[in-house]
């Protein structure tokens, strides 16, 4: 073999050679294997949204929306302003009861068992019942066309410390309506002012404190006026005889006032009660004993 032979045989095993070193230890330095991604991404979880309906379904009307009236958790009063949705859908009741006068609708209210009852009624879902009646009064619809009625519950839907409109309205038909004879009335009548609600003014008693047999009063006071259109309620003030009597009839007047507004924040109909005051001339008790004065100072509510 000649020397250039030689000499082009030994380029050719220096290039395969140094291919062979370069792919075989080189060709893998500049790789680099994927590190893991350990980055954590983070899931959002979408708050649950919560709908408790508000709905009026009789016949004639059927209106729902998502929203709804609400309460505090321990409260009875009605969360103000309600939402646009629900003041539609109570205008649009208002509408209806209008050209429907003989229609009744039956407001449950709800409360949970392990809620405070701080009303004067017997129960929190009444008292609910009978704050939402209020606030229809206040929209110009009839206190008249409602009854109320309270249930005691395990559980609502809530929101934080809000419960999701407790409560439900159940359109009455004539074949579903409890028939109450008028000797029934008469009979409540006569237990009212056989045994009357007395609310004294000795011991700044305030309305929260009212004995659970009070309580039941105002109740019936209230059944017995949503029921007999024609009724009338008369609350007499009275005083002790401290001071002169021209002082103690004013005095008696304001006791009756004050009895007046208190019942129609029970949702009683302010024209519908009268007031007169007898100041110091009826005593119950003795004058010239402080227990006897603290009885004195009274007002008696009676249906006339």
């Amino acid at each position: 073999m000649s020397k250039k032979a030689l000499y082009l045989l030994g380029i050719a095993i220096t290039i395969i050679l140094g291919t062979y070193l370069y792919v075989e230890f080189c060709c893998n330095c500049a790789i680099k294997t994927p590190a893991a991604d350990t980055e954590k991404v983070s899931v959002v979880v979408a708050e649950e949204t919560i709908f408790v309906p508000f709905i009026l379904n009789g016949s004639g009307i059927d209106y729902h929306t998502n929203d709804n009236i609400k309460f505090l958790k321990n409260s009875f009063a009605v969360v103000l302003p309600v939402s646009d949705s629900v003041a539609v859908g109570i205008e649009n009741l208002k509408t209806f009861l209008i050209a429907n006068p003989k229609q009744k609708i039956t407001i449950t209210g709800y409360a949970t068992s392990d809620e405070t009852n701080s009303s004067t009624f017997e129960n929190l879902g009444l008292a609910r019942a009978n704050d939402i009646k209020k606030y229809f009064v206040s929209k110009g619809l009839s206190g008249s066309q409602f009854d109320t009625k309270g249930e005691i519950v395990d559980k609502w839907k809530t929101s934080k410390d809000t419960l999701l409109g407790p409560a439900e309205y159940k359109f009455e038909t004539p074949e579903a309506a409890p028939a109450v004879t008028t000797d029934e009335w008469v009979i409540l009548k006569d237990k009212i002012n056989g045994d009357p609600l007395i609310l004294h003014f000795s011991t700044n008693k305030s309305s929260n404190q009212l004995s659970e047999a009070e309580k039941q009063k105002v109740a019936d006071l209230v059944k017995y006026m949503n029921h007999v259109k024609d009724a009338v309620i008369l609350a007499v003030g009275h005083s002790d005889n401290v001071g002169n009597r021209d002082s103690n009839v004013v005095l008696g007047q304001k006791r009756a006032e004050f009895s007046k507004n208190y019942l129609s924040k029970k949702g009683i109909d302010g024209s519908r009660i009268t007031t007169d005051t007898k100041g110091p001339d009826e005593p119950i008790g003795e004058n010239a004993t402080a227990e006897g004065k603290a009885n004195n100072r009274r007002t008696v509510i009676t249906i006339k």
